[in-house]
């Protein structure tokens, strides 16, 4: 296995789903050796996208940011592929978003120069390090959310002390539920030192929040803390513009994969008031959808009616598709309506929900669904599944999984294969998770 950030690195049979014994082969020939993960020849469990899912779900979301004139820069943390980035941008995206300075240097390096760190970096020392990042890349366009005001002095203390470093937007964070400023008094005070403190290489760029932190158990209460936020995020704005003048371009930016309804309907009306002003969603997860978290919020999509395109009122349950599977053997039937597969929390992420059964495969070729079975448990290497009364399992027989929040899924895998409609694989792509 060759250098995994080389161009068209070598893979072999270290690799998750590489077919053991199998000599190595370039990333790029993957797709053309015809393995299908139930095929008996790749190595399980695996991670799979259906391609034709993803593209979809890609045309639906990209619809509707359309429709409603506002941009996306999906984020990379999901899925931390490089090409699936360079795939979103192609379709339409605006830019891309990262989480920290890792994921920053795994986009920049790839080519791409305009992201949004959507989160507070740390200290002094993390200051100077996304300095030292971006030195190398004069032409970024990077904008980093800032949510107090020590933060605000440290970015300054850095860029002040270069003179080799690409202009830095800062944007004033407020939120609910996790990081950003409480309140318009809070803002305010980091927007003034941000102000004072400007150069053509360190200035404000816009006002930005993340709803989905404000999310409880109960329905009502969630919509209105998430309704909350976006009403002062929208008071806030034109006291940037105040401060500012109607000249300079601004982001306003918020949206994950769940609410994103509540952030067009909570700042249309700001952004429309001020036409140097531009609307930025962050969704990320909502390209490759799941089989429990997001199918969930999706359903509370509808009942409130927000997946606006247009004129139309639209289903997201039905627009987007689960793109995601997790691939495993049978192992063991030990005992009577049990069968222990072999994917256990190394492979699959239960943080939000536990694997969903959804078909079964037997010899190369598929053998029935398998939605009455389901999944009780994982420990590290094995997930014990409940069968039905006289579910026809063998050993060997592999077992088609969808999966529960794929931010904590994907990072556990260093390829995500694409599959075509026949579920062969058809390309492969590189995650990036350090």
């Amino acid at each position: 296995m060759s250098d995994l950030h080389a161009a068209d690195p070598l893979i072999d049979d270290r690799i998750r789903g590489f077919p053991p014994g199998h000599a190595a082969l370039p990333l790029a020939a993957i797709g053309r050796q015809g393995w299908k993960p139930f095929d008996g020849k790749m190595a399980l469990p695996l991670i799979s996208l259906e391609q034709e899912a993803f593209a979809g779900n890609v045309a639906a979301m990209m619809a509707y940011v359309k429709s409603h004139g506002v941009e996306i820069a999906p984020h990379a943390k999901t899925p931390m592929s490089t090409a699936l980035s360079a795939a979103l941008i192609a379709a339409g995206a605006w830019g891309t978003t990262v989480a920290d300075i890792r994921q920053a240097a795994v986009l920049l390096k790839a080519g791409q120069r305009r992201l949004i760190l959507a989160n507070e970096i740390g200290g002094p020392a993390a200051a100077r390090r996304l300095a030292a990042l971006l030195a190398n890349y004069p032409d970024a366009e990077l904008h980093i959310f800032v949510d107090s005001v020590p933060l605000a002095l440290t970015l300054r203390d850095a860029w002040q002390s270069r003179n080799d470093l690409p202009p830095l937007g800062l944007m004033v964070e407020l939120g609910a539920g996790r990081a950003g400023a409480r309140s318009i008094e809070a803002a305010t005070e980091i927007l003034d030192v941000i102000l004072t403190a400007e150069s053509p290489a360190f200035r404000l760029s816009g006002v930005a929040a993340y709803e989905g932190a404000a999310a409880t158990a109960d329905a009502e209460e969630t919509l209105a803390r998430i309704d909350g936020l976006m009403a002062l995020t929208a008071e806030f704005l034109p006291q940037v513009r105040a401060r500012v003048g109607k000249d300079r371009p601004l982001l306003l930016t918020a949206g994950g994969s769940v609410f994103f309804d509540r952030v067009v309907a909570g700042l249309s009306a700001a952004v429309a008031a001020d036409p140097d002003c531009r609307l930025v969603l962050r969704s990320g997860a909502i390209f490759f959808h799941d089989h429990g978290i997001y199918e969930r919020g999706l359903a509370g999509l509808d009942a409130r009616d927000g997946f606006r395109v247009g004129a139309d009122v639209r289903s997201a349950a039905q627009a987007f598709k689960p793109a995601l599977r997790v691939w495993a053997e049978v192992l063991s039937l030990p005992e009577p309506g049990l069968a222990i597969c072999g994917m256990g929390l190394r492979d699959v992420a239960i943080d939000q929900g536990l694997p969903r059964p959804l078909a079964l495969y037997r010899n190369g070729g598929r053998l029935a669904g398998f939605t009455e079975a389901g999944v009780l448990r994982l420990n590290d290497q094995h997930a014990f599944v409940a069968l039905p009364a006289g579910a026809d399992v063998a050993i060997g027989d592999v077992v088609e999984f969808g999966i529960s929040h794929p931010c904590t899924c994907l990072d556990r895998h260093a390829i995500l294969y694409g599959l075509a409609p026949d579920h062969s694989v058809t390309t492969a792509y590189l995650t990036s998770f350090g």
